[in-house]
């Protein structure tokens, strides 16, 4: 995926002021995410967070095991402290070389440390947008993870074993941003607004 390293910290960080924008009147509110209301996709943020830390570690183990299709994520009280928390602790993790290299394991699958941190980029890039839209807030992703997260999905939507992972793409105009075009590679309408 990637010869170099990525500091995934000023997107994590991007993320972190997105959740401090959500009200406790948003969490049951819908997501572009099927089936996931915003506390929903707040909890699928803290258990991807903490797979990807701990799969840069190679800390393989029940977190790194878990599919994420396993049950539908919630939060717990704790969760305005816990997000930010771990969303800090996966930037550091992803800062280490050796994060990107040999081999680790993400939702139950095993792939190279390269590949993990470009899937960690995608699923921060596009889960602030699923956030944003929800919550009806700005949304700028870092350009740097924007770019990998782009290049991530592109390479999936040219890639015949797709699978379920993603929706089916959603044509978005070349000359459309960036942003636009890789939340319709990832199977999101760029357009979906949140419903008053």
């Amino acid at each position: 995926m990637t010869d170099t390293t990525l500091d995934l910290g000023p997107q994590t960080r991007a993320l972190a002021r997105l959740t401090e924008g959500v009200t406790d009147e948003r969490l049951s509110a819908a997501t572009p995410c099927p089936d996931y209301a915003v506390r929903n996709l707040l909890g699928h943020l803290i258990g991807l967070a903490t797979a990807f830390r701990d799969a840069a570690r190679k800390d393989l183990g029940v977190t790194t095991d878990t599919s994420p299709d396993t049950a539908v994520p919630d939060i717990g009280p704790g969760w305005r402290e816990e997000l930010p928390k771990v969303l800090d602790e996966l930037a550091e993790a992803w800062r280490d070389p050796d994060a990107w290299t040999g081999m680790t394991r993400a939702g139950g699958v095993d792939l190279p440390g390269a590949v993990a941190g470009a899937v960690a980029a995608d699923e921060l890039v596009v889960h602030g947008w699923d956030l944003a839209r929800a919550t009806g807030q700005e949304y700028a992703p870092d350009p740097a993870a924007l770019e990998a997260s782009y290049g991530f999905l592109l390479a999936a939507a040219e890639d015949p074993g797709r699978g379920g992972i993603f929706g089916p793409v959603v044509p978005v105009p070349d000359g459309a941003p960036l942003l636009d075009r890789a939340v319709g590679l990832s199977g999101r309408d760029p357009g979906w607004t949140t419903m008053p």
